[in-house]
This record gives structure tokens, C-alpha cells and sequence, in this order.
């Protein structure tokens, strides 16, 4: 844009200029105001609809969490696939799945969990279908499917279900050794501590 008035000129000489200047320089200055305007109507429009997104996937949720055959599950899969939600509802299924004694569903359900970004749900799908392997007698998928934790937060859990696998390998030592460095991560006040402990003491 051109400067607006030169200092200076008299006062008609400016007015004729500001006229000038308009002329030159308004179509650029409606255009900002535009994409100005537009880009708030566009910010406030997309937050209302993740917080729209967020209510309908929540009610979704509690339709399934009131009743696990609710088309409402296929919903929260299909449409919000991304949210917490979906991922709270399908470790649900897999419980429920489990608890129905059908383990090839419940690992279903879990698996897409398996690389999620959320670590939280990452680590207990990963926990979660090592126990069901573990149980349909897959020792090595439920070894396999561990990998190498590299999260501190979940070490005593990992090392916990490896020991469990170790013992039904048979594989004394290397079950004492994962209980034991279990042991070493959990804090003081753990629950899980003497059901470690326990299985630790009918080792020895």
C-alpha cells in the first residue's frame, strides 16, 4: 500500500488525497477485513464442532457403556474413530469379550489399540492381549506382542505379565527375574507388590 497522506499539503490537497488513496488501496483493505472476518467465523465454527464431535461421541460412549450391544458402538467406531471415546469403548468390548470367554473378539477389538498415540491405551492393549494370548496358550504371542517396553511408567506391569510367561514357559529363571525387577519398579505402597511377592516366594 501507498502512504496514506504526505505531510504537509493543505487541507483539500489532503482530502483529495485520502480520496486518492482510498480509491487505489480499498479493494485490498474490504479483502483484509474479509479474510480477517472469515478467518475468526472459521475458528470459532471448527471449535464449535470439536465440541460438538466431542458431546455426540461422549453420548455414544455412555449408550455403550449402559448397554455393550447398542448400535451406538458401531457409531463411535465408524464416525469417531479418533477419540478417546472409541478407544475407551473397545477396551471395554474386549473386556466383556473376554469375560464371554471369546478371546478371539476381545483381541479384535484391542488391536487397533495396539499403535495408538494415546500411551496410555497403547500399553494396556499391548498388556491386555499378552494375558489373552497367555491364557489361549500362544506363550510366544504373548511374549511377542510385549516388545521392549521403553516406558518406564508401564515397566512394572510389563515385567510382571513377562514373569507370568516365563512361569508358564516353565522358564523359572527367567520368571524370577522378571518378578524381581517388577518388584524394584513398583513403589512401596503398590498392591500389586504381594501378589508379586507371592509368586516369587512359591518360586524359591
Amino acid at each position: 500500500m501507498k502512504n496514506f497522506i504526505e505531510v504537509g499539503k493543505t487541507e483539500d490537497e489532503q482530502a483529495e488525497q485520502i480520496k486518492k488513496w482510498l480509491k487505489e488501496n480499498g479493494p485490498q483493505i474490504i479483502i483484509g477485513i474479509v479474510l480477517g472476518l472469515s478467518g475468526i467465523w472459521g475458528l470459532g465454527y471448527y471449535k464449535n464442532y470439536q465440541h460438538e464431535q466431542s458431546i455426540n461421541a461422549r453420548t455414544a460412549y455412555l449408550s455403550v457403556v449402559s448397554n455393550p450391544n447398542s448400535p451406538a458402538l458401531i457409531t463411535l467406531q465408524s464416525d469417531y474413530v479418533d477419540s478417546g471415546y472409541a478407544q475407551q469403548s473397545a477396551l471395554m468390548m474386549a473386556k466383556h469379550a473376554v469375560s464371554a470367554g471369546n478371546y478371539q473378539q476381545a483381541l479384535e477389538h484391542l488391536s487397533p489399540l495396539l499403535k495408538s498415540e494415546n500411551e496410555f491405551i497403547a500399553h494396556t492393549a499391548k498388556l491386555r492381549s499378552s494375558a489373552i494370548y497367555l491364557q489361549i496358550g500362544d506363550k510366544g504371542q504373548a511374549l511377542s506382542i510385549l516388545g521392549a517396553d521403553k516406558n518406564s511408567a508401564f515397566s512394572a506391569l510389563y515385567n510382571n505379565t513377562k514373569g507370568d510367561i516365563y512361569l508358564a514357559q516353565n522358564n523359572i529363571d527367567s520368571a524370577k527375574k522378571h518378578y524381581q525387577l517388577a518388584l524394584a519398579q513398583l513403589s512401596i505402597d503398590s498392591e500389586l507388590r504381594n501378589l508379586i511377592q507371592i509368586k516369587l516366594n512359591d518360586l524359591n
